[in-house]
């Protein structure tokens, strides 16, 4: 349902619908279950050259990248109608136009943004984010993988986990450390890695789910050029920031699993014991309407190119909480699901319910979320944190 659109949006939403109706018609059935990694990434590539030959790839980039220099309702309207059909998107691309490019552009030299920009939109290009370890999570300042300068090289030794599509990925984002003798937040750096470089092992990790999307990958002896770091040496804590301000911002554009009308639908049809979850309901919808606002603002934001704040990670928050709330009362609502139909709306709760589980952990945390509004949006004192200005070599290794 369209939602007071100007004639201007309704009009773009109208050419919008008529470019899917054609492009995306292979995709009105959900894609066959026993697709690949790399089939399904294949598509998603595919899929993404599609939309970025006419400009839909990523509107409000710029003509000159490739975007349609168009504006944040006008990307809103893009996804709501694309989430109508089952098209391959996902973070294999997601990672690229919506994390790696725009920290490019905003850290990188005009060399590194002509040669990692316009291919990515196009899906020439795919990237994953090599961010967390072992022990270093939500913090992720307490990384131990480390790059040292060797002439005009650098030789990167660590390990990564948890690393997104790392098994079909060209390139990948990387935060190591180079200066272990000052403060953890500031003896970072940023690099771009090609996954091809020797020395790149990739782990696929078996979720809960059946799948394998998330990695561990080990780096051993990579050697990555200068001509490959991302801003000046130490900075790569900023990068980071930027990274994943933009992974705060975008997290929760995706499609509900399925969204508080489903769950109404199902109220209607007096489901035993549905009564008892109107109050909820009516709160999840409170809280997806707001978030959809909360999302076009953050777009504004970024169309007018200003980077993400650390309210951006409201939306994840919100998002993933959500999401879990919802698929729970969805699967409560159809314990007793008979027909083919219900069953297959279980099942996207079902996925909905352990893919929200792990929202809520990754990109940070609900408890660091929380911190950061409490402290970096509301104002209020931050946590002790006794290893603030310790040189990181100082600091114990599990606690001892």
């Amino acid at each position: 349902m369209d939602f007071n659109d100007t004639p201007q949006e309704a009009a773009f939403r109208a050419e919008v619908r008529a470019w899917l109706e054609v492009n995306a018609a292979e995709y009105r059935k959900p894609l066959p279950a026993n697709l690949t990694a790399q089939e399904y990434s294949q598509l998603g590539r595919a899929w993404q050259k599609k939309k970025a030959a006419v400009g839909y790839g990523s509107i409000m980039w710029s003509k000159e990248h490739g975007g349609l220099d168009g504006t944040p309702i006008q990307e809103v309207i893009f996804l709501e109608e694309e989430a109508k059909y089952h098209v391959p998107v996902g973070p294999f691309v997601g990672i690229g136009v919506n994390l790696a490019v725009p920290t490019i552009r905003a850290h990188g030299t005009p060399e590194q943004i002509e040669k990692f920009a316009r291919p990515t939109l196009l899906g020439e290009i795919c990237w994953c984010q090599m961010f967390s370890e072992p022990a270093a999570g939500s913090d992720l300042a307490g990384l131990r993988t480390r790059a040292i300068k060797d002439g005009d090289d650098w030789i990167v030794n660590g390990q990564k986990v948890w690393t997104s599509w790392a098994h079909t990925a060209d390139w990948a984002i990387l935060i190591a450390r180079t200066d272990p003798e000052v403060a953890k937040h500031k003896g970072l750096t940023f690099f771009v890695v090609d996954m091809k470089t020797p020395g790149i092992e990739v782990r696929p990790i078996r979720q809960i789910s059946g799948e394998s999307e998330f990695n561990e990958v080990f780096l051993t002896d990579v050697r990555i050029p200068d001509a490959n770091r991302l801003g000046k040496v130490g900075d790569g804590w900023k990068c980071a920031m930027t990274t994943l301000m933009n992974e705060r911002s975008s997290s929760g554009a995706e499609k509900w699993y399925p969204d508080a009308h489903t769950l109404v639908d199902l109220l209607q049809r007096d489901l035993p014991g549905a009564s008892a979850y109107r109050t909820e309901i009516a709160q999840l919808y409170a809280r997806e309407q707001g978030l959809k606002y909360f999302k076009c603002r953050q777009l504004t934001s970024l169309g007018r190119g200003q980077t993400p704040g650390p309210i951006a990670a409201m939306g994840k928050l919100v998002y993933a909480n959500n999401l879990q709330d919802g698929s729970a009362i969805g699967l409560d609502l159809l314990a007793t699901a008979t027909s083919a139909e219900d069953k297959e709306l279980r099942r996207n709760f079902e996925e909905g319910y352990v893919w929200a589980s792990a929202m809520r952990i990754a990109g940070g945390a609900d408890e660091i979320l929380r911190n950061q509004i409490s402290e970096r949006v509301l104002g209020m004192p931050g946590d002790i944190r006794v290893d603030k200005d310790v040189p990181f070599s100082k600091i114990p290794i599990g606690g001892k």
